[in-house]
């Protein structure tokens, strides 16, 4: 990430509202039952993949993106 103030608005220093709410953009996702964009995924034993593979190779799949502290 290059952009300094894009990373200092996402690295929040207290978890209130007014700091998170512009990051929840919950309109801009697919809705429930359509595809949703593929994108490159790399696992954590090392490598590359991407979402259309993963999903491809499971019955359900889930996509956790954030940071939860």
């Amino acid at each position: 990430m290059s952009d300094p103030e894009l990373l200092a608005r996402y690295n929040y220093d207290a978890f209130v509202p007014a700091k998170f709410e512009p990051w929840m953009r919950f309109e801009e996702s697919p809705p429930l039952g359509k595809v949703g964009p593929d994108f490159p995924l790399w696992p954590l034993e090392g490598g590359e993949t991407n979402l259309r593979a993963v999903c491809s190779a499971h019955t359900y799949t889930i996509v956790e993106f954030g940071s939860f502290t």
